[in-house]
């Protein structure tokens, strides 16, 4: 048996790389910790005449209303990444290196993870096959596990891209913003005229790379030179048109039917999200500078990646069990939103907080490994974001099975591969290295 310590919430944590900023480090990991959360409280299981059910417990309920405000935490998470992306990709810059080699980075940084991650639940749901459980609830574990994996294909997406949006920033900062919201707005126009729903899934590419761009204006010391009276204007005026949006039923007051697929109304609440931490960023900062806070910090965001991918199986992991427990001892679950099941949420929650931090802790240096050789070919890196990004969509179209699990990690090794410099690339390179010495 293997014993795991996780390492002390204490100041003899390794120090964070100069240049970190620690409020915004301290943020993304409690936006991380914000989805876990939010996908937890989400999880029903129960059991009727014998049988489990697994179900959405938040669906067709009131209470997902306000928890979604508080837990929707994806429009700061993308203005993060556009943050944290554009000083990653200008220090690049700095030392020489390319658009090509960046992006090489962000793929083998995501889909690393997710190959080993998804690999393990293909086998898992084999197993569960194999051991004779029902094909629908094999079923249900892999579509209620794609779900979040929308995720890493649209972060994907925007980080290869954030070369280019980044070099239009530098160039027309507010036009390229005002192209991305736009078209955000157009396709939530279009699709309130035409009727159809599966136009707005377009919006994973512009609401996405839209709140992304608004992170480069806080890379770049646009918003510290506002004014705070501006900045609480501009975040009230957001709030108050979302307030609208509500109330004319333009938009869905519950902000995950916001997600899925995404509105304008996460570009507001990204405004608010952003006027709130930027009014607020000397105390977050002072705070996040506290041992135990730079802790959790420091051990959320060296495993982003890994808690993403494995917080949901986690989850499947617990429903399950707890099925199973009602099964063979008679113990009734209790009925999701009931006041027993409020009543058990903390344990819920804690429980879920605590089984993911230990599989983040099992699996580090899935994330953390340093990447190989990369390439700086752009055919190459185009290869890698396209064969990336076509594995996960099949995973969000078909669900998790057996077999598509399989066909994505293979496609997921294979952009890896793309993504990594090539032997006669290397072999060429030192040719030229010994030519130049010559």
């Amino acid at each position: 048996m293997t014993i795991v310590e996780a390492p002390p919430l204490t100041a003899q944590q390794a120090p964070l790389p100069s240049g970190r900023d620690t409020a915004i480090d301290f943020l993304r990991a409690l936006c991380v910790v914000g989805v876990v959360l939010l996908h937890a409280i989400m999880v029903g299981v129960t059991v009727v005449d014998g049988a489990p059910v697994f179900e959405n417990a938040s669906e067709g309920t009131g209470w997902i209303v306000p928890v979604s405000w508080m837990l929707q935490v994806m429009p700061l998470f993308f203005i993060i990444g556009g943050f944290a992306g554009f000083l990653a990709h200008r220090r690049q810059r700095e030392r020489g290196g390319t658009a090509s080699g960046f992006v090489a980075a962000r793929v083998h940084r995501l889909l690393r993870p997710a190959v080993f991650a998804i690999g393990i639940v293909g086998i898992g749901l084999a197993v569960l096959s194999l051991t004779g459980v029902p094909a629908e609830i094999v079923g249900v574990a892999g579509f209620r596990y794609a779900q979040p994996l929308w995720f890493l294909g649209v972060f994907l997406l925007c980080q290869a891209l954030l070369p280019v949006l980044a070099t239009a920033h530098a160039r027309a900062p507010k036009s390229t913003l005002a192209v991305l919201v736009a078209a955000s707005l157009a396709v939530d126009g279009l699709r309130a005229l035409t009727g159809v729903d599966g136009l707005g899934f377009i919006n994973l590419a512009f609401v996405w790379l839209a709140l992304q761009q608004v992170g480069f204006f806080l890379a770049d010391g646009t918003i510290e030179r506002l004014s705070r009276r501006c900045i609480a204007v501009c975040g009230a005026a957001a709030a108050t048109v979302l307030v609208a949006t509500f109330v004319s039923g333009i938009y869905s007051p519950d902000l995950i039917a916001n997600i899925n697929p995404p509105t304008g109304a996460l570009l507001l609440v990204g405004v608010v999200h952003l006027s709130a931490v930027s009014l607020f960023r000397v105390r977050i900062e002072a705070f996040s500078r506290r041992p135990r806070a730079a802790a959790f910090a420091a051990f959320v965001n060296r495993r982003t990646m890994t808690i993403y991918l494995w917080h949901m199986p986690v989850l499947l992991g617990m429903a399950g069990l707890s099925a199973v427990a009602a099964l063979t001892t008679g113990l009734a679950l209790p009925e999701p939103s009931s006041i027993s099941w409020w009543l058990s949420r903390p344990l819920w929650l804690v429980t879920a907080l605590a089984l993911t931090a230990a599989v983040a802790v099992a699996f580090p240096r899935v994330e953390t490994r340093p990447s190989p050789a990369l390439t700086e070919s752009p055919r190459r890196v185009l290869g890698a974001v396209t064969v990336g990004l076509t594995a996960v969509v099949l995973l969000l179209l078909i669900g998790t099975t057996v077999l598509t699990a399989a066909v994505a990690v293979c496609g997921m090794l294979w952009a890896l591969r793309l993504a990594r410099r090539s032997h006669q690339t290397a072999s060429g390179e030192s040719v030229a290295h010994v030519v130049r010495v010559a």
